[in-house]
């Protein structure tokens, strides 16, 4: 049996975007319903919206103005890949996003926060050798 291959969601992101904030890939919550970190008990909202103090109940559209009007980026590392539940450690034959573009579209960021292990070490292994910029990056607890 073939395990299907799985897409990220484009970048959410403003012009004058200065931070940019990277999962590994969206689960199967957040690809049912195409929005990131859509899945009830994942915290990123919560904490999102308790740091710009908008309520965590409002619409996803109004949580994702926020964010741009923040300057803060959100995408996924990888483009696609296979894993049949969501686990980051299932990940396999994983792709990475275009940096290279989406850095020159976005020429203010310069802060990189990794969502996760498995995050920060495809960013380090398939990203990070093509960048031309210096980034500050941190792994988010």
């Amino acid at each position: 049996m073939r395990k299907a291959r799985i897409r990220s969601f484009k970048p959410i992101a403003a012009r004058d975007s200065r931070v940019l904030i990277l999962g590994s890939m969206p689960g199967r919550a957040s690809l049912a319903a195409g929005q990131y970190y859509a899945h009830a008990q994942n915290a990123f909202w919560k904490i999102v919206c308790s740091l710009l103090e908008i309520d965590p109940a409002s619409p996803y559209q109004a949580r994702v103005r926020a964010l741009r009007a923040s300057g803060i980026a959100l995408w996924d590392v990888l483009h696609s890949c296979v894993r049949p539940g969501s686990l980051d450690s299932d990940i396999e034959r994983e792709t990475a996003n275009d940096f290279v573009a989406f850095f020159r579209r976005h020429p203010g960021i310069t802060l990189v926060f990794f969502n996760g292990a498995k995050a920060e070490a495809s960013f380090r292994r398939h990203v990070l050798p093509s960048v031309d910029r210096p980034l500050r990056c941190a792994r988010l607890p």
